[in-house]
Protein backbone atom coordinates (compact mmCIF):
# COMPACT_ATOMS: atom_id res chain seq x y z
CA UNK A 1 0.00 0.00 0.00
CA UNK A 2 1.33 3.22 -1.17
CA UNK A 3 0.06 7.02 0.17
CA UNK A 4 0.51 9.83 -1.79
CA UNK A 5 3.05 12.27 -0.81
CA UNK A 6 0.45 15.17 -1.67
CA UNK A 7 -1.37 14.12 1.09
CA UNK A 8 1.49 15.23 3.59
CA UNK A 9 2.04 18.40 1.90
CA UNK A 10 -1.65 19.15 2.29
CA UNK A 11 -1.31 18.33 6.08
CA UNK A 12 1.82 20.87 6.14
CA UNK A 13 0.33 23.55 4.12
CA UNK A 14 -2.84 23.64 6.31
CA UNK A 15 -0.83 23.08 9.85
CA UNK A 16 -0.91 26.10 12.10
CA UNK A 17 2.53 25.62 12.43
CA UNK A 18 3.41 27.19 8.68
CA UNK A 19 5.98 29.44 9.68
CA UNK A 20 3.48 32.42 8.09
CA UNK A 21 2.21 34.58 11.15
CA UNK A 22 -1.36 33.74 10.98
CA UNK A 23 -1.35 33.21 14.38
CA UNK A 24 -0.84 37.01 15.28
CA UNK A 25 -4.08 38.05 13.75
CA UNK A 26 -7.63 37.54 14.81
CA UNK A 27 -9.18 39.67 11.51
CA UNK A 28 -11.60 41.48 13.71
CA UNK A 29 -12.54 38.68 16.49
CA UNK A 30 -10.80 39.72 19.05
CA UNK A 31 -12.81 43.35 18.63
CA UNK A 32 -16.35 41.18 18.48
CA UNK A 33 -15.07 39.94 21.72
CA UNK A 34 -14.24 43.11 23.18
CA UNK A 35 -17.88 44.72 21.66
CA UNK A 36 -19.61 41.82 23.16
CA UNK A 37 -21.01 40.22 19.88
CA UNK A 38 -19.41 36.52 20.90
CA UNK A 39 -19.75 35.37 24.26
CA UNK A 40 -19.57 32.24 24.45
CA UNK A 41 -19.08 28.94 22.17
CA UNK A 42 -22.70 29.71 20.93
CA UNK A 43 -22.23 32.71 19.54
CA UNK A 44 -18.72 32.47 18.43
CA UNK A 45 -20.06 29.74 16.28
CA UNK A 46 -22.56 31.47 14.99
CA UNK A 47 -19.75 34.41 14.04
CA UNK A 48 -17.64 31.93 12.52
CA UNK A 49 -20.07 30.29 10.65
CA UNK A 50 -21.26 33.64 9.37
CA UNK A 51 -18.14 34.81 8.44
CA UNK A 52 -17.12 31.48 6.69
CA UNK A 53 -20.47 31.08 4.67
CA UNK A 54 -20.35 34.79 3.82
CA UNK A 55 -16.83 36.60 2.97
CA UNK A 56 -14.81 33.84 3.02
CA UNK A 57 -16.85 31.77 0.79
CA UNK A 58 -17.92 34.35 -1.38
CA UNK A 59 -14.51 36.15 -1.98
CA UNK A 60 -11.49 34.89 -0.16
CA UNK A 61 -11.55 31.33 -0.86
CA UNK A 62 -13.07 32.09 -4.28
CA UNK A 63 -9.95 34.34 -5.43
CA UNK A 64 -7.81 31.30 -4.08
CA UNK A 65 -9.83 28.94 -6.65
CA UNK A 66 -8.99 31.22 -9.50
CA UNK A 67 -5.80 31.53 -8.36
CA UNK A 68 -5.09 28.49 -8.85
CA UNK A 69 -6.94 28.10 -12.08
CA UNK A 70 -5.28 31.10 -13.23
CA UNK A 71 -1.82 29.33 -12.35
CA UNK A 72 -2.55 26.11 -14.04
CA UNK A 73 -3.45 27.93 -17.55
CA UNK A 74 0.32 29.50 -16.90
CA UNK A 75 -1.89 33.23 -16.83
CA UNK A 76 0.68 34.81 -14.62
CA UNK A 77 -0.43 38.57 -15.42
CA UNK A 78 -4.22 37.51 -14.77
CA UNK A 79 -2.69 36.12 -11.18
CA UNK A 80 -1.20 39.54 -10.80
CA UNK A 81 -4.60 40.87 -11.22
CA UNK A 82 -6.52 38.52 -9.15
CA UNK A 83 -3.69 39.84 -6.17
CA UNK A 84 -4.52 43.56 -7.32
CA UNK A 85 -8.32 43.24 -6.97
CA UNK A 86 -8.08 40.86 -3.64
CA UNK A 87 -6.04 44.16 -2.33
CA UNK A 88 -8.37 46.49 -3.34
CA UNK A 89 -10.71 45.06 -0.95
CA UNK A 90 -9.24 45.23 2.11
CA UNK A 91 -11.20 47.95 4.56
CA UNK A 92 -8.22 48.33 6.81
CA UNK A 93 -4.91 49.54 6.72
CA UNK A 94 -3.99 46.65 9.02
CA UNK A 95 -6.03 44.26 6.88
CA UNK A 96 -3.85 45.14 4.30
CA UNK A 97 -0.70 44.79 6.06
CA UNK A 98 -1.58 41.26 7.15
CA UNK A 99 -2.30 40.10 3.51
CA UNK A 100 0.71 41.32 2.34
CA UNK A 101 2.81 40.13 5.38
CA UNK A 102 1.93 36.50 5.31
CA UNK A 103 1.98 36.61 1.19
CA UNK A 104 5.65 37.72 1.94
CA UNK A 105 6.20 35.49 4.06
CA UNK A 106 4.86 32.23 1.73
CA UNK A 107 6.79 33.04 -0.64
CA UNK A 108 10.02 33.50 1.32
CA UNK A 109 9.81 30.26 3.11
CA UNK A 110 8.83 28.71 -0.74
CA UNK A 111 11.83 29.84 -2.02
CA UNK A 112 13.93 28.07 0.59
CA UNK A 113 11.95 24.85 0.00
CA UNK A 114 12.53 22.05 -3.10
CA UNK A 115 9.05 21.94 -3.79
CA UNK A 116 9.49 26.00 -4.40
CA UNK A 117 11.41 25.59 -7.78
CA UNK A 118 8.50 24.82 -9.18
CA UNK A 119 6.28 28.05 -8.29
CA UNK A 120 5.30 29.90 -10.88
CA UNK A 121 4.96 33.17 -9.37
CA UNK A 122 2.84 36.47 -10.96
CA UNK A 123 4.93 38.44 -13.16
CA UNK A 124 4.45 42.31 -11.48
CA UNK A 125 7.08 42.02 -8.48
CA UNK A 126 5.52 44.00 -6.13
CA UNK A 127 3.19 43.74 -3.51
CA UNK A 128 1.95 40.18 -3.12
CA UNK A 129 -1.32 39.10 -1.83
CA UNK A 130 -1.39 36.49 0.31
CA UNK A 131 -4.23 34.04 -1.09
CA UNK A 132 -2.22 34.65 -4.46
CA UNK A 133 0.76 33.21 -2.79
CA UNK A 134 -1.56 30.34 -0.96
CA UNK A 135 -2.56 29.06 -4.60
CA UNK A 136 0.76 29.05 -5.97
CA UNK A 137 2.26 27.22 -3.04
CA UNK A 138 -0.35 24.57 -3.10
CA UNK A 139 0.06 23.59 -6.64
CA UNK A 140 4.25 23.72 -6.06
CA UNK A 141 3.24 20.87 -3.73
CA UNK A 142 1.48 19.20 -5.78
CA UNK A 143 -2.26 19.70 -4.65
CA UNK A 144 -5.27 19.71 -6.46
CA UNK A 145 -7.76 23.01 -6.41
CA UNK A 146 -10.18 21.27 -4.09
CA UNK A 147 -7.62 20.51 -1.73
CA UNK A 148 -6.01 24.05 -1.60
CA UNK A 149 -9.18 25.83 -1.43
CA UNK A 150 -10.14 23.55 1.60
CA UNK A 151 -7.03 23.79 3.26
CA UNK A 152 -6.83 27.89 3.02
CA UNK A 153 -10.30 27.88 4.76
CA UNK A 154 -9.09 24.99 7.66
CA UNK A 155 -6.42 26.73 8.44
CA UNK A 156 -8.53 30.51 8.73
CA UNK A 157 -11.00 27.71 11.15
CA UNK A 158 -7.99 26.85 13.10
CA UNK A 159 -6.60 30.43 13.84
CA UNK A 160 -9.76 31.76 14.64
CA UNK A 161 -9.96 28.63 17.17
CA UNK A 162 -6.84 29.96 18.55
CA UNK A 163 -8.01 33.04 18.85
CA UNK A 164 -10.90 31.88 21.13
CA UNK A 165 -8.38 30.30 22.85
CA UNK A 166 -6.64 33.08 24.00
CA UNK A 167 -8.57 35.66 24.41
CA UNK A 168 -12.06 34.56 25.67
CA UNK A 169 -10.83 32.32 26.30
CA UNK A 170 -12.33 29.13 24.92
CA UNK A 171 -11.56 25.55 26.37
CA UNK A 172 -9.15 22.91 24.14
CA UNK A 173 -11.83 20.68 24.27
CA UNK A 174 -14.49 23.04 23.97
CA UNK A 175 -12.60 24.60 20.48
CA UNK A 176 -12.46 20.83 19.51
CA UNK A 177 -16.56 20.74 19.41
CA UNK A 178 -16.79 23.96 17.75
CA UNK A 179 -15.06 22.54 15.14
CA UNK A 180 -17.05 19.64 14.90
CA UNK A 181 -20.08 21.77 14.73
CA UNK A 182 -18.73 24.23 12.17
CA UNK A 183 -17.52 21.37 9.94
CA UNK A 184 -20.55 21.07 8.00
CA UNK A 185 -20.18 25.13 7.01
CA UNK A 186 -16.42 24.37 5.99
CA UNK A 187 -17.39 21.88 3.79
CA UNK A 188 -20.38 24.17 1.88
CA UNK A 189 -17.81 27.08 1.84
CA UNK A 190 -15.29 24.91 0.30
CA UNK A 191 -18.13 23.85 -2.67
CA UNK A 192 -19.19 27.63 -3.01
CA UNK A 193 -15.68 29.20 -2.94
CA UNK A 194 -14.90 26.04 -5.86
CA UNK A 195 -18.30 26.99 -7.94
CA UNK A 196 -19.06 30.52 -7.69
CA UNK A 197 -18.59 32.51 -10.76
CA UNK A 198 -16.36 36.21 -10.79
CA UNK A 199 -19.26 37.91 -11.52
CA UNK A 200 -21.19 36.91 -7.81
CA UNK A 201 -18.50 37.55 -5.89
CA UNK A 202 -19.02 39.08 -3.00
CA UNK A 203 -16.85 40.12 0.48
CA UNK A 204 -19.74 42.65 1.92
CA UNK A 205 -19.18 42.08 5.84
CA UNK A 206 -20.10 45.15 7.58
CA UNK A 207 -20.05 44.08 10.53
CA UNK A 208 -16.96 42.34 10.35
CA UNK A 209 -15.67 45.74 8.56
CA UNK A 210 -16.46 47.24 11.44
CA UNK A 211 -15.03 44.89 13.79
CA UNK A 212 -11.45 45.03 11.98
CA UNK A 213 -11.78 48.64 11.65
CA UNK A 214 -12.69 49.06 15.86
CA UNK A 215 -9.42 46.90 15.97
CA UNK A 216 -7.33 49.26 15.21
CA UNK A 217 -7.66 51.62 17.83
CA UNK A 218 -8.78 49.24 20.31
CA UNK A 219 -7.03 50.24 23.79
CA UNK A 220 -5.91 46.46 24.85
CA UNK A 221 -5.30 43.61 22.30
CA UNK A 222 -3.45 40.22 22.10
CA UNK A 223 -3.44 40.35 17.98
CA UNK A 224 -2.30 42.55 15.64
CA UNK A 225 -5.31 42.92 13.27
Amino acid sequence: MSIDRSFFQLLRLASPGLPIGGYSYSQGLESALALGLVTDADSAEAWLRGVLEGPMAHFDAAVVAECVSAGARGELTALAGLGERYLATRETEAARRETLQMGYSLRTLLATLPEGERAQWPEARGDLAFPVAWAVAGRSFGLDRMSIVGAYLYGWLENQMLVLMKAMPLGHTAAQALTSALLPALERATATALEISIEDWSGCAPMLGIAAMRHETQYTRLFRS
